[in-house]
């Protein structure tokens, strides 16, 4: 079954008071067996369409759910279409392939290639470049989950490699920073956890379903505690990690050292993600200062040096 055909019908019968099977299937060069397939699969996408038997009659949307095109704006589709588009691209589903259908049947002819045109200036796509390979499959059976209220279980990777088998009842899927994770109720800690779908593995739905408690999204905005816990460091970067060194501060944070080499005020909060994002720069990164920091980074090298010395 063919999207764009449905699409087409819709807008045909938007558009139309009435029309009949016959010159459906006339249109689109296929049989009226395969047109009433569709009316059903149109009907199945929550687009009420009746049928009218007799002289005259056809399939036909039921007045009181047609709305006015003229409702949206040319931007107004944009944004809906370029907003649905981006989730298709990591969420497959009948849900996001009924509602794109439902936004497009609202394009009015005239009007298709300026909105494409709009949709496709800018291009959101949420996959990753690379990583986990069950992240897709994983997101199908969280949101299956959570539609059925039914628990995960799944093994995972916590803090300095600890694994551990949970058993969890998912509240919400949540998109942060380019990392998606699971926010549920664990059984095993008996309270509410943040789960990323990338230290997941053997994530299964099981049978048991659960009935929800009260439930609060979790806090997913940390600046103004962060204000608090980071100070700042300064580092000396050759500029071949300039680009690196943006991801974590503004541009204004940089001031040139010569022709090759930068200062950067870095923001800093001393715990191992920190050390790791200085590490990660290799010989491309100096830790001038506080003391203490710039020690405990010759410290780490060290250690690391000894790794291979030995």
């Amino acid at each position: 079954m063919k999207i764009d055909r449905l699409v087409s019908i819709i807008m045909i019968l938007l558009d139309k008071k009435r029309i009949g099977a016959q010159q459906l299937a006339d249109m689109f060069e296929v049989s009226p067996r395969t047109i009433y397939r569709d009316i059903d699969a149109i009907n199945m996408a929550g687009i009420p369409i009746r049928s009218i038997s007799g002289a005259g009659g056809g399939f036909e949307v039921m007045p009181e759910y047609k709305i006015d095109k003229k409702v949206f704006s040319a931007d107004d589709l944009s944004a809906l279409l370029m907003g649905l588009s981006s989730l298709s691209n990591m969420m497959r589903g009948d849900e996001l392939v009924h509602a794109l259908a439902k936004v497009k049947s609202f394009i009015p002819a005239d009007r298709v290639k300026d909105i494409e045109l709009k949709v496709n200036q800018i291009h959101i796509d949420l996959s990753p470049w690379r990583g986990s390979k069950n992240i897709q499959t994983y997101l199908e059976i969280v949101k299956a989950a959570l539609q059925e209220s039914k628990l995960l279980t799944f093994e995972y990777v916590a803090h300095h490699g600890n694994k551990t088998v949970r058993t969890v009842e998912p509240y919400q899927l949540v998109l942060k920073g380019s990392h998606w994770y699971v926010q549920g109720y664990c059984r095993i800690r008996n309270d509410y956890r943040l789960f990323r779908l990338s230290r997941m593995s053997d994530l299964q739905m099981q049978e048991e379903v659960f009935v929800p408690r009260d439930y609060q999204k979790p806090p997913l905005d940390f600046d103004d505690i962060l204000e608090t816990m980071q100070t700042k460091i300064k580092i000396r970067i050759h500029r071949s990690v300039m680009d690196r060194v943006l991801d974590f501060c503004s541009y204004e944070a940089c001031s040139p050292d010569g022709d090759e080499h930068y200062l950067v005020d870095f923001p800093f909060i001393e715990n191992e993600y920190h050390y790791d994002i200085l590490l990660s720069f290799g010989n491309k990164c100096e830790c001038l200062e506080p003391r203490h920091i710039r020690a405990e980074m010759i410290r780490r090298i060290q250690e690391m040096a000894s790794i291979y010395d030995s």
